[in-house]
């Protein structure tokens, strides 16, 4: 199983994100790319620091995670401009526990 963490940088005081519209919409559409790979997902929205959200996913394995964004990764990526105007960065990982 691996983790896949999806990073949101505050880049300045001009940099945004919507919360609501990544957690009900922008979410569950990754999670239904992924398919029944998907084990769950989640987001915060971060106080202080480097990054304004983080969110989250896990999935059976890497290869279902790459065939998901494939085939799905356009429609995906296309997504982010309706919730935040910063690029994200992904983090993926094996879960060692």
């Amino acid at each position: 199983m691996i983790s896949v963490h999806i990073l949101y940088p505050r880049t300045d005081d001009d940099s945004t994100f919507d919360i609501d519209y990544y957690t009900e919409t922008h979410m569950p559409m990754l999670a239904e790319a992924i398919g029944d790979a998907c084990q769950g997902w989640g987001a915060s929205a971060v106080e202080a620091g480097p990054w304004q959200a983080i969110g989250w996913a896990t999935v059976d394995s890497r290869e279902a995670f790459d065939a998901a964004m494939a085939e799905h990764g356009a429609k995906i990526m296309g997504d982010v401009p309706n919730y935040t105007n910063v690029a994200p960065q992904l983090v993926i990982g094996e879960v060692a526990r």
